[in-house]
């Protein structure tokens, strides 16, 4: 009985390690996007053009889903390069000595159809917060080349001071709240 248990008991732990899924997000069809408040009057928007993100789960509707995401600072990207490479050195990101931003979830808790919050580890700058995001599965479908592909908006903002980004640039300049959308399609692996 002993063994039989213990056969039962590895098929039922192997059945779920099999079952866990990856998903890899389609760049070509994904975005990492921020928005920032200019002067408490305009938005200022950009987008990260070098990232690679991931998602495990085992359930079909991701309620079980963990969030992976590497981003390159240095690929900072807001249209106007004098800009960009004001980001890049030691007033912002100092993107030289932190050229990676990630994102490991900690945690997902489904809170409607779809829709979930995140919460999960934060770290660039040198620094490592925790930040709760809302995620919208929008749905999955096969592609026209048969491959399964899953859509996901991803929300949130985070406060630049936590992060000790920009410590010389007063609220009154740039807003110390950074909006962070994410819009990708991910393909199963």
């Amino acid at each position: 009985m002993k063994k039989l248990f213990s056969l039962l008991f590895i098929a039922f732990l192997s059945a779920n390690v099999v079952a866990q899924t990856t998903w890899k997000a389609d760049k070509a069809h994904s975005q990492v996007s921020f928005g920032i408040t200019h002067l408490g009057i305009s938005e200022v928007e950009g987008l990260f053009n070098e990232f690679d993100a991931t998602i495990e789960s085992s359930e079909e509707d991701f309620s079980d889903a963990k969030y992976i995401v590497d981003i390159n600072v240095p690929s900072i990207n807001t249209g106007v390069e004098m800009r960009d490479d004001h980001l890049r050195n030691a007033d912002f990101f100092d993107a030289e000595k932190y050229p990676k931003m990630t994102f490991v979830s900690t945690s997902s808790e489904k809170v409607g159809e779809g829709k979930y919050k995140v919460t999960g580890d934060l770290t660039f700058h040198g620094v490592t917060k925790p930040v709760s995001l809302d995620v919208w599965h929008r749905g999955t479908i096969t592609n026209r080349n048969g491959e399964l592909v899953s859509g996901f908006a991803i929300s949130g903002d985070v406060s630049r001071s936590e992060f000790n980004l920009g410590p010389d640039f007063p609220e009154a300049v740039l807003s110390d709240k950074v909006v962070i959308d994410v819009d990708a399609e991910f393909k199963k692996s």
